[in-house]
Formats: structure tokens, C-alpha cells, sequence
């Protein structure tokens, strides 16, 4: 325990840069994966059969290669495609190799979110749509302002649960030399000649992290289930 507590302290400022880095990260990829994850899953049930083949393709090959596999032909792939991000240092962070890996996590969040909020549609029974529709309002209304709310009811544990994955999944950006907090826990461990006290701060962080998510989503559910109750 002395060891671990030394070694944190003593490497606290690395320590705070990475836990710095893994939240923007994770925090950017919930927010442009869940909005284009939504998309996604409009366009999936889309009566346009087009737009239905691109959504399933996209979501089969996302869902079907690894992440990491993606992370690296997105950062290698943007180059090659004529795509330069620029490598601007901004408060120590390389924005270039940030962007890379949030796009990359982002394009492989935006296939899971699409199946979890299609899901939650299909769950809804059609007659809520059909007495909308009854009632005046529009296709596009109803979806909106009857079927989605009591989707996104049904689909907060799946989407908290993604959402804890995309923190956890984060640590693979580390690969392109991003300073998250697996990258620092490995620079900690070169430079410190200790193989397991860097990974065990690191993870007690990454938990840390992940409780927080899980207790206020817990939360919200609460908050909705007393909404609904009343």
C-alpha cells in the first residue's frame, strides 16, 4: 500500500494529465456518438431501401472488426485519404492524435448506439404511433414527442452501459501515443522500474470513473421511473 501511495503521489501531475485526456476522449464520444448514433438508427428504419442498405452495412462492419483495428485505420487512413489534421499542441495535448482516436472511437460508438435506440423504437407497440397519427399529428411529431421519450426510457441501462464501455475502450487510443491514462500508466512504469503500481493506480482510476457514470444514471432511471409513475 506505501509503494502504490508513493507512487502516486510522486506521479500525480502524469497521472491527472492522462485521467484529463481519457475524460475529454470518452466525454466527446458519448456526446458525437450518441447524436450520430440516433441518425443512424432513423436511417436504418427509413422506408428509403438506399439509406436501409448503407446503415446495415455500415453497422455490420463497425459491430463485426475490432476497435483497434479501427483506431489504427483512421489514424493511418485519414493521410492517405488526403486528410491532414493539423499537429497542434493545445495545453500539452497533441490535437491531431486526439481527434484521430474520438473520431475512431466515435465511428465504432455510432453502430452500437444505432442497434440500442432502434431497439428501444421497435419496443414501443405501434399503437402509440397509430393513436398519434389519429390524433393530427404527423409521422415525424409522433416519433418525436410520443414513441422516442419512451424509448429513450427503455434504452438508459443499455446506454449507460455503452457508455462505460467507450471509457473503458478508451485506453486503446494509447496505441497511437495518446497520453490517456494507459499510456501514462505505462510511461509511470518505465520510468519507475515498478511493473504493477502504475496498473494498479490506473485501474482504481478507470473505476472511479465508471462508478460515477453508473451512480448517476442510476439516478436519472429513478428520477424517470417516479416521472412516469405520477
Amino acid at each position: 500500500m506505501s509503494e502504490l501511495i508513493h507512487v502516486a503521489v510522486k506521479y500525480r501531475a502524469l497521472l491527472l494529465n492522462g485521467a484529463r485526456v481519457t475524460l475529454i476522449v470518452s466525454l466527446l464520444t458519448i456526446l458525437f456518438g450518441l447524436f450520430f448514433g440516433v441518425l443512424m438508427a432513423f436511417l436504418k428504419m427509413s422506408k428509403v431501401k438506399a439509406l436501409r442498405a448503407l446503415a446495415n452495412i455500415y453497422v455490420e462492419f463497425i459491430r463485426g472488426t475490432p476497435v483497434l483495428v479501427q483506431i489504427f485505420l483512421v489514424y493511418y487512413g485519414l493521410p492517405l485519404m488526403g486528410v491532414e489534421i493539423p499537429s497542434i499542441v493545445v495545453a500539452g495535448f497533441d490535437i491531431s492524435r486526439i481527434l484521430s482516436g474520438t473520431l475512431a472511437l466515435v465511428i465504432n460508438t455510432t453502430a452500437y448506439v444505432c442497434e440500442i435506440v432502434r431497439g428501444g423504437i421497435e419496443s414501443i407497440d405501434y399503437g402509440q404511433t397509430e393513436g398519434a397519427l389519429a390524433l393530427g399529428m404527423s409521422p415525424a411529431r409522433a416519433m418525436m414527442a410520443i414513441v422516442f421519450p419512451q424509448a429513450m426510457k427503455n434504452i438508459l441501462p443499455s446506454l449507460g452501459n455503452e457508455f462505460i464501455t467507450i471509457i473503458k475502450t478508451s485506453s486503446q487510443i494509447s496505441v497511437i501515443g495518446i497520453a490517456d491514462l494507459m499510456y501514462t500508466a505505462d510511461t509511470i512504469r518505465g520510468i519507475s522500474f515498478k511493473p504493477m503500481e502504475p496498473l494498479i493506480i490506473v485501474a482504481l482510476i478507470y473505476f472511479l470513473m465508471t462508478f460515477v457514470i453508473s451512480f448517476m444514471l442510476r439516478q436519472a432511471e429513478k428520477r424517470m421511473r417516479k416521472g412516469y409513475a405520477r
